[in-house]
């Protein structure tokens, strides 16, 4: 059986503010119906300043999803770590994996793009080290224990739900963000298919003597959308994942990589790419992928066409993978 995924990001270009808030609860009400349906995660993610209304406060939405459902996990991937401050967010964190029963998986990366940094004021240089700082802070933090933080002695209450720390992952695609994981002995989410990066992660293990683990995307993670009549489908809403697909594009440079990074210009070049995939029941099952990521909101997709594949995806994708 698949890890099956709901992926949001909340993404609607020129929207209102009731559109907005339509969509969201929209969203809650699709968790909802994919934790009574089995589904095994949503997925979301952090982006600031972002004309087309990019979710910027994941925790905030995976509380009200955790107070939707009950069995659903919920990662953030990825928390711009260096954005927030270590003691708010450990807390933050410490509530919603008590709130929800140790459901939350959190995904913590340093971003790449400066015009978010620059939004909070926080420098783009010293990035790393505020990764790190973050990181050992948490860790810390959720001991329940005092520790010295920036010259001063602190305790952070409450403790969380799960033993020894809530599911924290290092994410990212350089050797840097392996290093880091490795030294801290936390599991490492490298942001694409990277078996050269995974490797360097181990070495580095051994070298600090510590034990971690990789949870690395498949050499195929495309995000998928269910239809009766996918040529239809591509016709009426191709625009809406190449509006994502490029907004996406635009942030990525040099060596950053992606497990849906597009290089497509047009809704056919998308198309024939293979990132973003629209199927029919038979063809998504026929796959035999190891994950499937079901985007069902994508790019501003209207939410009577998310819930067309959100309920194809569980009513006849499901059963055919458990039959």
């Amino acid at each position: 059986m698949p890890v099956t995924v709901v992926r949001f990001n909340l993404v609607e270009p020129g929207a209102t503010p009731a559109s907005l808030s339509a969509r969201y609860r929209a969203a809650l009400e699709m968790a909802a119906y994919a934790d009574e349906h089995g589904i095994t995660t949503v997925q979301t993610e952090e982006h600031h300043g972002v004309d087309n209304n990019w979710l910027p406060s994941p925790f905030a939405f995976a509380g009200a999803v955790f107070g939707a459902t009950r069995r659903i996990a919920v990662t953030v991937s990825a928390v711009i770590g260096p954005l927030h401050d270590p003691l708010r967010l450990a807390e933050e964190i410490a509530v919603l994996d008590l709130l929800s029963g140790g459901r939350l998986v959190t995904v913590a990366g340093i971003g790449y793009r400066p015009e978010e940094y620059a939004l909070f004021d926080v420098e783009w240089r010293r990035r790393g080290r505020l990764q790190d700082e973050l990181l050992e802070t948490l860790l810390k933090a959720w001991t329940g224990e005092e520790f010295e933080y920036r010259g001063r002695t602190v305790r952070v209450t409450p403790r969380p739900f799960t033993d020894p720390h809530p599911l924290l992952l290092v994410g990212g695609s350089s050797k840097a963000a392996a290093r880091r994981a490795a030294r801290l002995g936390l599991p490492f989410f490298p942001s694409a298919h990277l078996p050269e990066l995974e490797a360097y992660y181990k070495e580095r293990l051994v070298e600090y003597g510590t034990e971690g683990w990789t949870m690395m995307p498949t050499a195929e993670t495309p995000l998928l959308h269910i239809a009766e009549d996918p040529d239809e489908t591509w016709d009426r809403h191709g625009k809406h994942f190449l509006h994502e697909a490029r907004t996406y594009a635009s942030w990525q440079s040099g060596d950053i990589r992606s497990a849906v990074r597009s290089a497509a210009t047009s809704v056919d070049e998308l198309r024939a790419e293979g990132v973003y995939r629209i199927l029919t029941p038979e063809e998504c099952v026929e796959q035999g992928l190891d994950n499937l990521v079901l985007h069902p909101l994508a790019g501003g997709m209207p939410v009577e066409e998310g819930w067309r594949s959100l309920r194809l995806f569980a009513e006849r994708v499901l059963p055919a993978l458990n039959g």
